[in-house]
């Protein structure tokens, strides 16, 4: 067992010399020994709650993270913080809460590690915005860590089909045009969702943990087995042991986070169809460890990545399948054969990718992925728009979608709920585009998914249709969704400038999304343009608006490691 030089930890702060005896007669109190008091203090974060079944394994996890922090000869120090789940939190007031709990989880977790000079990290989440926000603050105290995934959930069965949540939000939409019975989709509302896990398709979740791999602060398959695969639970030990082989490596998360490392984990996301919120989350990691990484970055990586896995909503299969097909590091097998991710990076496990991967070989018996040189498409699931309704940028997921060209009348709406009323009234016109703004990061505030609307949408059998917003949607979402749109509309930018009626062009071929309006006429209506009041006037989401920056970069609130005067790490 490695002894550890305490000297140069932060923990040394609290549980070494005299002057710090009030300190250690805490520790003393919670049952450690001297030598547990003495050996590194080592962060258990979880994000474990009750709200949703995306966490409700997280703790049992932590137990053996404890153990195998334990048996490497350091002293877990196990808490939880914050999750807003986007399951519950869909569709309502509630879903203004998510992308704000990012930056609650990040800091909630830098903000104990620095109060209790904790040494290292292992971080363990379930749901959406707790995987990044997570792995945010690992990269922003930059002391030895390992993020670990819950697992997604098992996919439900209902007559003789695999289903998941999403098949219920489309139901709604079913439903409302008569499509599907009170009867049928009470039984997919009882029986879609099984047990513990996050969402099993490639949705937000799913594509943070591949990310995560990806990236290299996750052991190699670890991202695959599902919540009640009690596989979970060694992968768990594993990563207690792994991150005290990094302390005393002294290898911490910017050694491992590096831009080819953050182009590693975009190409991954491209090739499995991965959720838009991805264009969001990776440009707030690379800030977290200073690198300049923003949405026209994400989407050039996408541009250049064949799309290899065939996975929900645009594909046919769901984590389980792609963890029983070879995972993660199968498909970053065939990926580093054509040449598409850096091999050299290195990894939690103490090697570099191309180390990890040396005896891994492509499975084409299988039907979840393609290799490089036989994809589904030629380019990744996701890809970026530019044009004078977004010189900021936007993001659409094209993955399984045949419909990428559209030309039609602007149906404008001020609120998510005014849109989904319409929707399920069919207050609409096939070839509209619908357009949901003042739903972006500053102006909803919190930059709402939109998952009941598209979902409604696409239950309801429209195709000739497109929705365009400044706020962001579900990994779930399928159609023709153009999100993250920039500037927003409380901003002043185009979006929040558009009258019903506008002719709007989108080529997700090209990239390009514009309004057929002069710029001359843009700046005449932005003479007479004055933005929504405000929807909060205190609080945690007063606070976010007055604070966040724009969603091409990361929807940031903080300056990040480029205005960093001293690392935590190095206290």
């Amino acid at each position: 067992m490695t002894t550890f030089d305490k000297s140069k930890l932060p923990s040394r702060h609290v549980t070494e010399g005299p002057d710090r005896a009030p300190h250690r007669s805490y520790l003393y109190a919670m049952g450690l020994t001297e030598t547990e008091i003495h050996q590194p203090l080592v962060g258990v974060a979880s994000c474990w709650n009750e709200a949703a079944p995306c966490n409700i394994s997280l703790m049992r996890q932590a137990q053996s993270a404890k153990r195998g922090v334990k048996e490497a000869g350091g002293t877990p120090r196990e808490f939880c913080t914050i999750t807003v789940t986007d399951g519950i939190a869909m569709g309502h007031e509630g879903m203004k809460s998510s992308l704000v709990s990012r930056e609650v989880i990040a800091d909630s977790v830098e903000l104990t590690m620095r109060g209790h000079c904790y040494d290292a990290l292992i971080g363990l989440a379930g749901c959406d915005k707790s995987l990044p926000g997570m792995m945010m603050s690992m990269l922003r105290l930059n002391v030895p860590s390992v993020f670990l995934y819950g697992g997604s959930i098992m996919p439900g069965r209902v007559k003789g089909k695999d289903v998941t949540v999403v098949d219920i939000f489309e139901g709604v939409g079913q439903f409302a045009a008569g499509q599907m019975s009170a009867c049928d989709l009470t039984e997919l509302e009882r029986h879609a969702c099984p047990g513990a896990g996050a969402c099993g398709g490639q949705y937000t979740a799913n594509t943070m943990a591949c990310v995560a791999e990806a990236i290299g602060l996750a052991l190699p398959y670890s991202s695959g087995p599902p919540a009640v695969i009690l596989e979970r639970d060694d992968f768990a030990l594993k990563a207690g042991q792994a991150v005290m082989e990094l302390l005393a490596k002294r290898i911490r998360p910017r050694d491992i986070c590096t831009r080819k490392a953050f182009e590693n984990a975009a190409a991954v996301v491209a090739a499995t169809g991965g959720s838009t919120n991805a264009a969001l989350h990776l440009p707030a990691m690379a800030n977290e460890a200073g690198i300049k990484f923003d949405l026209f970055d994400v989407a050039e990586i996408f541009k250049r990545t064949p799309y290899l896995a065939s996975l929900k909503p645009g594909g046919a299969y769901v984590a389980k399948d792609m963890w029983e097909a070879g995972g993660v590091p199968m498909l970053m097998r065939t990926l580093l054969d054509g040449g598409y991710i850096d091999g050299s990076c290195m990894t939690v496990t103490g090697k570099t990718i191309a180390e990890n991967l040396k005896d891994v070989k492509f499975n084409p018996n299988q039907k979840v992925m393609r290799a490089y040189d036989n994809p589904l498409a030629p380019t990744g699931g996701v890809v970026g728009l530019r044009g004078n309704l977004a010189p900021e940028g936007a993001v659409v997921k094209i993955a399984g979608l045949k419909h990428l060209h559209h030309r039609g009348p602007a149906r404008v709406f001020d609120c998510e709920e005014d849109a989904f009323a319409a929707v399920q009234a069919r207050d609409y016109k096939e070839g509209d585009v619908i357009v949901i703004r003042y739903e972006g990061p500053k102006g909803g505030p919190g930059m709402r998914e939109m998952l009941s609307t598209t979902a409604a949408l696409y239950g309801q059998g429209v195709e000739n249709i497109a929705l365009v917003t400044d706020g962001r949607f579900s990994g779930g979402t399928r159609g023709l969704c153009v999100g993250h749109v920039g500037p927003e509309a409380m901003d002043a930018g185009p979006i929040g400038l558009l009258k019903s009626g506008d002719i709007i062009t989108i080529d997700a071929e090209k990239g390009t999304m514009d309004v057929e309006l002069s710029d001359a006429e843009l700046a005449e209506r932005k003479k007479s343009w004055k933005p929504k009041a405000p929807a909060f006037g205190s609080g945690a989401l007063w606070r976010y608006a007055k604070n966040v920056g724009p969603a091409r970069l990361g929807a940031l609130t903080t300056p990040g490691a480029a205005d960093e005067v001293r690392c935590f790490a190095d206290i």
